[in-house]
């Protein structure tokens, strides 16, 4: 397990809560537009010493509430549970980012008590993985993660980047009615930084506008408890 990245304070990450935020490397996904080419490539720039991480997280007592461990796709790594358990015992709450694409990792930390939040990206709708995503992705794990999610007694959020074509309004409907009675729903805005596939966005026109993304709330908002635009 390699932290490529560390976010040591974030007022946004974590709903309600001041939390510091590892980014662990490897991504079993090919989205197009993702952010941390470095760390979905597995060569960080910087690799994080995770004892200092520890020390860190120690003198924090206190001064922060919880620990978001992002990525990549930080269930792909077994060392995942020693690290959940050491936060823990800190007396940290442990938020965790996942793309849902392993969902007996994701019921075995909720089963073991590790994890008080997930946050699930839903890239599109699930079928349409092996096409945008990953040729050998498996939208039933995906479903599955959805339900395992939504059954527990944690707090969670589903989130979709929206972005052409893989978003559009039928594919909102759809997942909206995927995640039927879900308690947050989160449409966020696409950020054109450094991303994965800059070639992707060499032609057409991929970000929504406001107006557009405030339409995609209007179709979703009426399947989830909440929908929000960030």
């Amino acid at each position: 397990m390699v932290i490529g990245g560390w976010q040591k304070n974030s007022f946004i990450d974590y709903p309600g809560k001041i939390s510091c935020v590892l980014f662990l490397s490897g991504c079993n996904f090919d989205c197009p537009y993702c952010f941390n080419p470095d760390l979905v490539k597995n060569s960080p720039k910087n690799v994080i010493d995770l004892n200092r991480v520890y020390d860190f997280l120690k003198n924090r007592k206190g001064l922060l509430d919880g620990v978001v461990i992002s990525g990549g796709e930080p269930t792909l790594h077994e060392e995942l549970f020693l690290l959940c358990e050491k936060i823990r015992q800190m007396g940290f709450s442990i938020k965790l980012d996942t793309n849902g694409s392993r969902p007996h990792v994701i019921k075995k930390l909720i089963r073991k008590g590790m994890v008080d939040y997930i946050a699930m990206d839903i890239k599109t709708d699930p079928v349409k993985y092996p096409f945008f995503i990953q040729k050998n992705s498996n939208p039933d794990h995906i479903l599955s993660s959805i339900n395992i999610i939504m059954e527990s007694s944690l707090d969670y959020e589903f989130r979709t980047t929206c972005i052409k074509p893989l978003v559009d309004a039928k594919i909102i409907d759809c997942i909206s009615r995927r995640i039927k009675g879900a308690t947050l729903y989160a449409l966020q805005q696409f950020q054109h930084t450094k991303v994965l596939h800059p070639e992707f966005f060499a032609e057409n026109e991929r970000r929504y506008t406001d107006t557009e993304l405030f339409h995609l709330k209007d179709i979703a908002k009426v399947w989830v408890k909440k929908c929000i635009v960030r």
